[in-house]
């Protein structure tokens, strides 16, 4: 049923809220077919964009993150090469390409934009899947209520660590989001 569609789970850092005021700093991707099969992964540190500064808050954030801050600032490369080397990796795939986030309103929002702004194209058209969101029907709970700590603890078992490093916390949430779709679908 699932066959078709290759499960691209996303994950940025960045230095504030939005992109062209602030920029991404990393962009991780791990693509899954439904039965958890990692596929392929894709990681890339991108250059700040001219004229963008990082947001006091989140920099105030990252201030108590040294090694993963240092880790998306190493070997950076041009928003326009980054984001092209990205979408020809998704276009590339053999399948249907879905975009997965943990919040995709956030790590969508930002590729989206650079995809658009850079590409211009998205190979995920205007559409992303939201895991939250997903876990909410599945679990028949409030949208607040839909939280990992309210996940069966099952979901988490064999998950890498949460790191902030863009490419570890790719390989997690898609882990997550094909336990829950096995779930689902009674696959397990």
């Amino acid at each position: 049923m699932y066959n078709d569609e290759i499960y691209v789970s996303t994950d940025v850092e960045t230095d504030g809220p939005i992109p062209g005021p602030h920029s991404m700093l990393s962009l991780g991707a791990a693509a899954y077919k439904s039965n958890k099969t990692l596929i392929s992964t894709f990681s890339v540190n991108l250059e700040t964009l001219p004229g963008a500064v990082g947001h006091p808050d989140t920099m105030e954030w990252w201030k108590g993150k040294p090694k993963q801050w240092e880790a998306c600032r190493q070997g950076t490369k041009p928003p326009k090469e980054a984001m092209t080397s990205f979408v020809e990796w998704v276009e590339g795939m053999d399948g249907s390409p879905v975009f997965v986030g943990y919040p995709a309103t956030f790590d969508f929002l930002f590729t989206y934009w650079y995809m658009i702004n850079f590409v211009g194209r998205s190979p995920f058209s205007f559409s992303a899947l939201d895991i939250k969101s997903y876990v909410m029907a599945v679990l028949k709970t409030p949208f607040r209520k839909s939280t990992k700590k309210n996940m069966p603890r099952r979901w988490f078992a064999g998950l890498p660590k949460h790191t902030h490093i863009s490419v570890d916390d790719a390989l997690e949430q898609g882990a997550l989001f094909c336990n829950v779709l096995a779930d689902n679908t009674g696959a397990r």
